[in-house]
């Protein structure tokens, strides 16, 4: 401990006398370890922590989408499971009525073993009974903490009160505790009160459940294999024919979206750390050239090679932990700027970050990180230094040596190589999604987005539960809608294109059973007339829905080019008709509708998705019990297209809506350009710091060679002054150095690119439109840092072509 205390104190001194190289190191370490600081807080959120539920790891998702017949199945598994819960996230959402200001407020359906599942505190009174789930049973919620405090002032008899939900009185039975935490996080929760004799096989929930004691997750899927065969004798058609019922640990579902590209940002700041050690590796090197005659002392008077080593060591270490403290503070002030650019969509960091923050975990890795990056760039030069010769070091005087070569540079060489193959990793994958970027951008979406507004409505209430009341509501709204000046058209939609939708079954009358994408199904989405014209959504043959269109007219279905290729390839479809749903219910029409229009396809699911076979039915054509099943799990969607800026109209918009529909409340108003900017979030965010990454990687190789060889021209001034003196031409010398400095450059760059070859398959979930061994980007990434090696060499070049001999003869 005495040596240690010696150790720093001697490294604090040589740190205040060397203060430029001191400043450089800590800055470059900072800047390389707060990057990893702040990747790794939010992967430490995300991936890292446990969920907040009592003992999370028992909890999993039934996976395939919950039906009632489902959900009763599972749930009867009491030798696998136990408190099996159904739970959604409120569909369309929920509004809250009865005040002057209506509004919509976030809601869930569940059943009543959710909250003891999910360990939900209660704070005031009960959560749900069993006689509460019972068809049409009694109309009770329990309310957030939250919804409480804001909107109720907190009311310590809140308890037995009626509040209304959407023009209906709900008694107030419980309060949830503020500790509860869910994503996303409702404001109150209402009981599914399901049919449990029902054989309706949409699936519209999810179903959790917690392993019994003893059971394993490989058990579960085991029996549950068994389960699905009894189930699909049961209910023919109900599941696809290679579904299989299994679980996956909860917290594995809700990250396995992020889980890829966290892992790669955390690699690529990892990446950039290495070159930033290599960096201050180097400037080690340098100094342990100045310093070989102090070395050669301590040598000389008894120190053994193993104490210069750690003496060495000790003063990367410290000079690396002070690096990590200031880089705790660049990636705490990183980890904010990432979370202000994050698209909005990674699970478990709340809306607005706030569950990111630097716990135990990080500090622990900051400080670990630092340790092992301090012993990673200090031995080598350690080790360098401690194996001079003695004698050799001791005549030097102190003086620079004359005729220091390119050879005794070799471990800078190897170490600037070694930069030069990282950051070109980190160029090709972030050019890689660079070009996804492009490629994306450039996808034909389907339809106009420019000026279109979107606005969201739950449509709750007695008004509501059958396609006559809805049917009015689309009817009167768009109306008024299109009466307002600078309003070209308005429709509705239960779905808005690139945030997914609805699939059903089909059935082409008087052929046998469809076998197409989706189980013989497709995307489904009823409409009001206008809503191709609001989108721009070209007709390819027949014609659009129309006022006709009504319930006493003929049914009929509009589909898509991607729907008519698979099940019409050479026929016409417009002489078919169809059966939507069959088998799933009696919730579902099972009436032939006639084929009246071919229409564009429109990506539904994303952009980076291939458009998905589609139809449309009129709103007016749906039976009432596919209205009520629409209603309780996604709202009703308003499509406004306008002749200039849409929000410009947003409060006449929302007036004539609140007069349409009798005061509701609309929700999640935004432009069509925002939804598509939002459907590529994830991929940009990606993109963005992945580029930001190879940049500063790009920067500190161009710094590495730099370095190199300048610190080599320096200490062959003597030898280069010698060659010019024999009759070297300027152009001789300048060659010469460049040729030395490109050989390291290219050597990183063959090796770098050779690496990236198989590396880049690692990213390959998170590219579109592009190879991850796309040519252009390994031929184009490996030129361009080239190109920069060059012109970093050819500075330092032209200073050595313009050495005057006499005055090299002279250096020392």
């Amino acid at each position: 401990m005495d040596n240690f205390v010696k150790d720093v104190k001697h490294a604090v001194r040589m740190f205040r006398k060397s203060p430029g190289f001191t400043i450089a190191a800590i800055a470059a370490l900072a800047l390389g370890i707060g990057a990893n600081t702040a990747i790794f807080s939010v992967i430490n959120t995300v991936l890292l922590k446990p969920l907040t539920y009592p003992n999370p790891d028992r909890i999993v998702l039934f996976e395939g989408g919950g039906s009632i017949p489902k959900f009763k199945l599972w749930s009867e598994q009491t030798n696998l499971f136990q408190d099996v819960s159904a739970y959604d996230f409120g569909g369309a959402g929920i509004n809250l009525t009865g005040g002057a200001f209506p509004e919509q407020v976030r809601g869930s359906h569940v059943t009543a073993d959710y909250f003891r599942l999910f360990g939900a505190p209660v704070e005031r009174g009960r959560t749900f009974s069993a006689k509460d789930e019972e068809p049409l049973g009694p109309h009770v919620v329990v309310i957030s903490d939250s919804l409480w405090r804001q909107h109720y002032g907190s009311d310590p008899h809140i308890i037995g009160k009626n509040i209304d939900l959407g023009g209906v009185p709900y008694e107030v039975i419980g309060i949830i505790g503020s500790g509860f935490h869910s994503d996303p996080a409702p404001d109150l929760w209402l009981p599914f009160q399901f049919d449990m004799n029902t054989r309706d096989q949409s699936n519209y929930f999810l179903v959790a459940g917690r392993l019994k004691p003893g059971v394993t997750i490989a058990m579960a899927n085991a029996r549950l294999k068994l389960a699905t065969e009894a189930y699909r004798r049961k209910y023919p058609g109900g599941i696809g024919p290679r579904t299989v019922f299994k679980v996956q640990p909860l917290r594995d579902l809700i990250v396995s979206g992020v889980r890829t590209s966290l892992l790669v940002l955390e690699a690529a700041v990892c990446l950039v750390l290495l070159i930033a050690c290599a960096n201050v590796a180097n400037l080690l090197l340098v100094r342990a050239t100045g310093r070989k005659r102090e070395i050669a002392i301590r040598a000389a008077v008894g120190a053994g090679r193993g104490r210069i080593v750690r003496q060495l060591l000790t003063e990367s270490v410290l000079l690396s932990i002070i690096g990590g403290a200031l880089g705790l503070v660049v990636g705490f002030f990183a980890m904010r700027g990432l979370l202000a650019v994050n698209p909005g969509n990674i699970p478990r960091i709340g809306q607005d970050g706030s569950a990111v923050t630097l716990d135990w975990r990080v500090l622990l890795f900051t400080f670990g990180i630092a340790i092992v990056t301090g012993i990673l760039f200090g031995l080598i030069p350690a080790l360098h230094a401690s194996r001079g010769d003695l004698s050799a070091a001791l005549k030097e005087g102190g003086g620079r040596s004359g005729g220091g070569g390119f050879r005794e540079n070799k471990a800078r060489s190897i170490l600037v190589a070694t930069e030069m193959a990282l950051a070109i990793i980190l160029l090709i994958g972030a050019a890689l999604l660079i070009r996804s970027f492009a490629a994306l951008n450039n996808v034909n979406p389907g339809f106009d987005p420019q000026h279109v507004l979107t606005l969201r409505m739950s449509l709750t209430g007695p008004r509501f539960e059958n396609t006559a009341g809805v049917a009015q509501l689309a009817r009167h709204g768009t109306e008024r809608l299109e009466s307002i000046p600078g309003v070209i058209d308005a429709a509705t939609s239960c779905a808005l294109p690139l945030q997914g939708g609805y699939g059903l079954p089909i059935n082409i009358v008087g052929k046998p059973p469809a076998k197409g994408p989706y189980n013989g199904g497709a995307g489904w989405a009823k409409i009001s007339p206008h809503y191709f014209d609001a989108f721009k959504i070209p007709l390819i043959r027949g014609r659009f829905f129309n006022v006709h269109d009504t319930a006493a007219s003929a049914p009929v279905v509009i589909i898509n080019q991607a729907l008519a290729k698979q099940l019409w390839p050479k026929s016409d479809p417009l002489r078919d008709r169809i059966i939507i749903g069959r088998g799933l219910g009696p919730e579902f029409d099972a009436r032939a509708k006639q084929i009246v229009g071919i229409v564009g396809d429109v990506h539904d699911g994303g952009l980076n998705r291939k458009p998905r076979p589609n139809m449309y039915v009129p709103v007016s054509q749906v039976t009432d019990g596919e209205t009520a099943l629409i209603a309780r799990i996604g709202p009703l969607n308003w499509i406004v297209r306008t002749r200039g800026n849409p929000y410009a109209l947003r409060a006449p918009i929302e007036k004539a809506l609140r007069q349409a529909s009798g005061g509701l409340p609309v929700a999640h108003v935004q432009t069509m350009d925002h939804i598509v900017i939002q459907s590529t979030a994830r991929q940009d965010f990606n993109m963005l710091l992945l580029t930001v990454f190879g940049a500063a990687a790009l920067l500190l190789a161009a710094i590495g060679i730099y370095g190199l060889m300048s610190y080599s021209v320096q200490q062959r001034t003597q030898e280069l002054g010698i060659r010019m003196a024999l009759g070297a031409q300027a152009g001789d010398v300048r060659n010469l150095v460049m040729w030395q400095g490109m050989r390291v450059a290219i050597v990183g760059v063959l090796i770098g690119t050779g690496a990236s070859f198989g590396l880049t398959r690692l990213i390959a979930s998170l590219l579109f439109g592009v190879q991850s061994w796309d040519p252009v980007v390994f031929v184009c990434v490996p030129i361009l840092l080239a190109l920069i090696a060059l012109f970093a060499v050819w500075l330092p070049a032209r200073r050595a072509a313009r050495i005057d001999p006499a005055v090299a003869l002279r250096y020392e």
